[in-house]
This record gives structure tokens, sequence and C-alpha cells, in this order.
């Protein structure tokens, strides 16, 4: 008997020390919190490039130059459901193209689908997918990786909050 009892003591004193050792869990509370940090209007000031030189990159999200994106609005609303703005001109056509977004906390992405006529966002399964760099409520800057001489390379996306 005093063996049973001693195994059950050494057990539940091994489940607790592994339970003390285990990593926490986020919550939802702190995917809310970065979302919230993303969700607003937002301006795309300047693009610049890391590990790949400006001429390599013919487009940016299949769109256009990475020029015309430049000084582009983002409208993302809380419900995922968003849009950006080109503001065309010199050579670049005005366009706006709506979108379905979301933030990933656990690898620190931001994603977003473009969402066309009659599309539903559960449907469409290609889009994007950019490293949240830097999110405070006046900044935000998003790395899209591309492949370039065997190593990652990003095309860096600066945006400032958009006065109202």
């Amino acid at each position: 008997m005093k063996r049973i009892l001693f195994i059950a003591a050494i057990f539940c004193s091994s489940l607790m020390v592994l339970q003390s050792c285990s990593t926490t869990k986020s919550t939802s509370t702190s995917a809310n919190l970065k979302r919230s940090k993303v969700t607003g209007n937002w301006v795309l000031n300047n693009v610049t490039f890391e590990g790949i030189p400006a001429i390599a990159v013919r487009s940016l999200f299949e769109e256009a130059s990475y020029k015309c994106f430049i000084g582009s609005t983002w409208n993302l609303t809380n419900s995922g459901n968003g849009s950006y703005t080109l503001p065309g001109g010199e050579g670049c056509s005005a366009a706006t193209q709506s979108i379905f977004w979301s933030v990933s906390t656990a690898d620190e992405t931001f994603q977003f689908k473009k969402i066309y006529e009659g599309d539903k966002a559960k449907n469409v399964t290609s889009g994007y997918r950019l490293v949240l760099s830097a999110t405070t409520g006046d900044e935000l800057v998003l790395k899209s990786p591309i492949e370039y001489g065997n190593k990652t390379a990003y095309v860096v996306l600066n945006f400032s909050k958009a006065t109202k």
C-alpha cells in the first residue's frame, strides 16, 4: 500500500513539474492588441529593398510597379475587409482593389488576399504573406519576402497612419 502511495506521489509531483515548465500559450487578447495596431487607414510613404536591387523588382502583388504603390492608401477595417487605392500618375493607373486581411500573431505576419467582384473571401485560396516588422499606433512596416540569388530578400513597405 505504501508503495502505491509513493508511486502516486511521484507521479503527481512529476505532473506538477512538467506543467510548470510548459510554455505559456498566447491568448486572444494579445492577438487583438496586434490586430488593433494594424486596423485603420494607412498611407504607403516609401518602398525600400533589403538584399535585392530595386531594378530586379518588376511588380508588386502581381499588379503594378512598386513605384505605383507609393502614396497608395490602405483601408484595413476590424472585420478583415479592406482595400487599397493606387493614386495613379506617371505611367501608373489609378485603381482600387478590395482585399480580405488578417494578422497571425504566431509567426508575426500580415496576410491578405485580393477579392474581386462576386468573390467570397472564403473561396479565394491564394494571397500574400508579409512579415509584420513594426506595428505602432502611427507606423506600420511590412516586408514582402522574395527569393533572390538563393536567399530571401525583402521589399519593405513603410506606412504611416493617414490623417483624416
